[in-house]
C-alpha cells in the first residue's frame, strides 16, 4: 500500500491520488488530509469523490467519512455504468469533483453521461466556466473528448447548480506540447450574475472593471435563476496555440467592477509571463501529461502550490520524474491505455 502525507498539498493530494489509485487499482492510504486548512478533513465534494470512486472500482474504504483526516482506498474491480448522478447536497465544488472523475472516466472504455447538483461556481475552485472554456479547450488539444452543460447555476452558499457532462472514452493519450503561444488573437469576457443583481447592472459592470486594465474584449454577459445570489467572471485570451484564463467571484460587500480589475489584473500577469498554461491550468494538466504516452513539454506560468503537490502526487504513484528547465516541465509518461483495464 502507498502511503501519502495529505499535509504537502490541501485536497488537490486527495483528488489527484484518488484518480491515480482506481486507474492502476494500487490501493493508498492517505493521512493529514487538509491538515492546514482552518476546517481540516474531508468537505463534502472531497467526501463525494471518495464515495463515488468507491463505486466504480468496487473498493474497500476506511475513514470515509466528513471530517476524517485520514483514509485507506482499496480499489478492486472497475466497472463504470453509462449514466451517474451525483448530488454533493451543498454548495461543494463541481469542477473540484471532475478534477478526481475526468482522468479515470475517459479510459472506462465507454461513453458516460454525468448528472451533478453541487456548487458551480465558489471559492477555491475554478469556475464552471473556466472548466468549459480554458480547461476543456486544452483537453481536446491532447485528444481527450468532455462536454459540459450547465443547466442551473450554484453559489455558495445554497449551490444548487445542475451540471450535465459526457466523458467520451479514449484509448490513450499521446504526449502532447505547449511552448509556444503564437500569436495573441483576441480577449474575451464571461460574465455571470443571478437575475436579481440585473437591475444593479453587476454582469455589465463586472466586465467594465476588467476592460479598464486589459482593454475592450469580446463580451459574453448573463442573468440566471439561482437559489441564492452569485456572481463569477472569467477573461481569456486567445493565443494560436493556446488560451490563457483568470477567473472571479462576486461577494458581499464588494463592488463588481473590482471584482473585474482583479481578474484583469491576474490576466494581464498571466499574459506577461510568456506562459501556455495559466497558473490554474498548469497543476491541471500534469496528471494527464503523467499518463500520457511519451515525453510532453510545456510552458507553465508559475509553481504553485498545487502544481508541486501533482508532481510530487504522479511522482510518486506512477514512478515518472518531472523535469524542469526555468519555467518549462517535462515529463516521459507511463503511456497508460484503457487496454490496460
Amino acid at each position: 500500500m502507498i502511503e501519502l502525507d495529505g499535509s504537502i498539498g490541501y485536497g488537490q493530494v486527495l483528488r489527484t491520488a484518488l484518480a491515480i489509485s482506481s486507474l492502476s487499482l494500487k490501493p493508498i492510504r492517505i493521512f493529514n488530509i487538509r491538515k492546514n486548512r482552518p476546517k481540516p478533513g474531508l468537505m463534502p465534494q472531497h467526501l463525494t469523490g471518495v464515495l463515488e470512486l468507491a463505486k466504480l472500482t468496487k473498493a474497500e474504504v476506511k475513514g470515509a467519512k466528513l471530517g476524517s483526516t485520514e483514509i485507506v482506498f482499496i480499489p478492486r474491480k472497475i466497472e463504470v455504468p453509462d449514466k451517474i448522478l451525483i448530488d454533493i447536497k451543498t454548495a461543494g465544488s463541481v469542477t473540484l469533483l471532475l478534477q478526481t472523475l475526468i482522468p479515470f472516466l475517459i479510459f472506462s472504455n465507454k461513453k458516460v453521461d454525468l448528472t451533478i447538483f453541487g456548487g458551480t461556481d465558489v471559492r477555491g475552485s475554478p469556475t464552471i466556466t473556466y472548466y468549459q472554456k480554458v480547461f476543456l479547450h486544452f483537453l481536446e488539444m491532447i485528444g481527450v473528448s468532455v462536454e459540459i452543460e450547465v443547466e442551473r447555476y450554484g453559489f455558495y452558499p445554497k449551490g444548487g447548480g445542475k451540471v450535465y457532462v459526457r466523458v467520451n472514452p479514449m484509448e490513450r493519450i499521446k504526449a502532447f506540447e505547449f511552448l509556444e503561444r503564437g500569436e495573441l488573437i483576441g480577449l474575451e469576457s464571461f460574465s455571470i450574475a443571478s437575475k436579481d443583481l440585473e437591475k444593479k447592472n453587476v454582469a455589465e459592470r463586472q466586465i467594465e472593471g476588467l476592460e479598464s486594465v486589459v482593454g475592450k474584449t469580446l463580451r459574453n454577459l448573463k442573468y440566471v435563476d439561482t437559489l441564492n445570489p452569485g456572481t463569477s467572471l472569467l477573461a481569456v485570451a486567445k493565443y494560436e496555440k493556446c488560451i490563457l484564463g483568470s477567473d472571479g467571484l462576486g461577494e458581499r460587500g464588494k463592488k463588481a467592477e473590482d471584482v473585474g480589475k482583479e481578474v484583469g489584473y491576474s490576466l494581464k500577469k498571466s499574459m506577461e509571463s510568456q506562459a501556455c498554461l495559466d497558473k490554474f491550468m498548469s497543476d491541471q494538466i500534469l496528471i494527464f501529461a503523467a499518463l500520457a504516452d511519451g515525453i510532453s513539454k510545456f510552458r507553465i506560468e508559475e509553481f504553485t502550490d498545487h502544481v508541486e503537490t501533482n508532481i510530487a502526487v504522479c511522482e510518486k504513484l506512477l514512478g515518472v520524474k518531472f523535469e524542469r528547465e526555468g519555467k518549462i516541465l517535462k515529463v516521459n509518461g507511463v503511456g497508460f491505455s484503457s487496454s490496460f483495464f
